[in-house]
């Protein structure tokens, strides 16, 4: 499964626009965002992908009972998915993720700090960095197909 990972797009629309664009074009199935979309009107630009949505809440997004309307699914703290066979855990802050949450994790997505990385294998810690690029200037996404299990960080262009 081909998976386009976002986190802290800020409503930043040329940012969130480009990241939809690279989805497409690498023919993402699925999309997962790890908080702080912000408003709901950067969620509506990530649902024209047209593809699921897995997301949960960031500690800078507002109007969640309208956000929620938009992403019926979108949790406060973490959630467990299984993609394409693997088993995801993802999480805005991975300060915050319990050890219990930890548990049986193959991937576990996460964003907060604006600073993209990849860590470790069992699990595999993805942070895709800050889509919005309003913080340090460099607007990334990440990328992982499933059945490689072979990340990437994607640069989006200038904020």
């Amino acid at each position: 499964m081909k998976i386009g990972i976002v986190a802290d797009s800020h409503d930043n629309l040329r940012a969130i626009e480009a990241a939809v664009n690279v989805f497409k074009e690498r023919g993402a199935e699925v999309l997962i965002h790890a908080g702080d979309f912000v408003a709901p009107f950067a969620v509506k630009r990530f649902l024209a992908l047209g593809v699921p949505m897995v997301a949960v809440f960031g500690n800078c997004d507002g109007e969640h009972r309208v956000i929620a309307e938009l992403l019926p699914d979108i949790v406060p703290g973490a959630r467990r998915e299984t993609l394409g066979g693997r088993n995801f855990v993802v999480v805005h802050s991975l300060e915050r993720l319990e050890e219990s949450d930890r548990a049986g994790a193959d991937v576990i997505v996460c964003g907060h700090t604006h600073q993209a990385g990849i860590l470790g294998e069992s699990p595999l810690v993805i942070n895709p960095g800050e889509c919005g690029g309003w913080v340090n200037g460099r607007a990334t996404a990440a990328w992982l197909d499933t059945e490689t299990m072979e990340p990437e960080i994607l640069e989006l262009g200038k904020p």
